[in-house]
């Protein structure tokens, strides 16, 4: 279903600058369709963001391709998630055989995704809780991928980081972040590399946005 869509969407993304094979190979696989409402199903393969409700969106295919991309993941590698949402960036994550472990805040979303993540029998662990402060208990993570906007980089992911990993996470004010790749050096030392024009919805906790 939505096959042709779906393969139209990717060749975009790849106009766009993905170059990627193994996140362009998951945007083919992971059946987009499946994280939005019903009545939104056929505009699926849009390269937009939808609403999903409580406020929240899926995030645009191609910024979960730059995110995705920008994390530099091998097959194993663990991943933690910061904001469930949909679960179709944890799914991407997923199908390109990643460990992932994902975080979500508003309680309905999260028991949302995880009945759709078990129906779909993805291996992805799921908690609902405050993610800018990270899941410490399976740090530390290869990669990190926040997909709310933060007011700053939580200090507690940067610990759960580990070295070599990369952490990906959208910082500025309510309206417009950059998106900002960080590596970690050494326990001390990180490096990053800013990439503008990216919007998303607040990162709300402890860490980040009060409300």
């Amino acid at each position: 279903m939505y096959e042709a869509q779906r393969l139209s969407l990717v060749e975009k993304i790849h106009q766009k600058g993905i170059t990627n094979k193994e996140v362009l190979k998951a945007l083919n696989r992971v059946e987009r369709h499946l994280f939005v409402p019903k009545a939104l199903e056929h505009h699926a393969y849009t390269d937009v963001a939808l609403p999903i409700g409580s406020g929240q969106t899926i995030s645009q295919p191609y910024t979960v391709a730059y995110m995705t991309q920008a994390l530099d993941l091998k097959v194993g590698d663990k991943v933690l998630e910061i904001g469930t949402g949909s679960g179709y960036q944890a799914a991407v994550l997923n199908s390109m055989g990643m460990k992932v472990y994902s975080i979500e805040r508003q309680f309905d979303i999260y028991l949302k995704t995880q009945k759709l993540f078990d129906e779909m029998q993805l291996r992805i662990v799921v908690r609902f809780g405050d993610g800018t402060i990270g899941w410490e208990e399976y740090s530390p993570f290869e990669g990190i991928i926040v997909t709310a906007g933060s007011p700053k980089i939580p200090i507690a992911l940067k610990k759960q980081l580990a070295v070599g990993g990369k952490m990906v996470i959208p910082v500025g004010d309510r309206n417009s972040q950059v998106l900002i790749t960080i590596t970690k050096i050494d326990e001390e030392t990180f490096e990053e590399k800013e990439s503008p024009q990216f919007t998303f919805v607040p990162l709300i906790g402890r860490e980040g946005w009060s409300q």
